[in-house]
């Protein structure tokens, strides 16, 4: 299914609300580190599937990954965040959770206002979402 404007602005505005109801702060269930951004949030296909049926290829995430990362064994950690290149996967490497989520929140409204504005091209790209 090709992506459409509607769907992907549904799914981030998902994420945010996710994200601003602490879904990314630790859990109880692994009270040992914080969730994995994207991996372990509703956007994910695979979300609480400990099998992974859904192969990442499928992932509306992958629209805004490079297109020579999108091979990668979890692509979403390399959704380009900044202007500077910062992706999930280097916030893993410095950055606190806090600044992490701060990060993401910032991203997903830059997301946001571009689709609700007609600004971004994105949903267009050849990716399947699961709406």
């Amino acid at each position: 299914m090709t992506p459409n404007r509607t769907a992907v602005l549904k799914l981030l505005k998902a994420e945010l609300q996710f994200v601003e109801e602490g879904g990314y702060r630790r859990s109880t269930r692994l009270p040992w580190r914080s969730p994995y951004i994207f991996e372990e949030s509703p956007s994910c296909p695979n979300y609480r599937d400990r099998t992974r049926q859904h192969p990442c290829a499928d992932c509306w995430l992958l629209a805004y990954v490079q297109p020579d990362l999108r091979d990668e064994q979890i692509p979403c950690r390399f959704v380009q965040l900044t202007s500077a290149g910062e992706t999930v996967d280097s916030l893993y490497r410095y950055a606190t959770r806090e600044e992490a989520e701060a990060t993401l929140r910032k991203w997903l409204e830059e997301r946001i206002r571009e689709l609700e504005s007609g600004i971004s091209e994105v949903w267009r790209l050849p990716v399947a979402v699961n709406e």
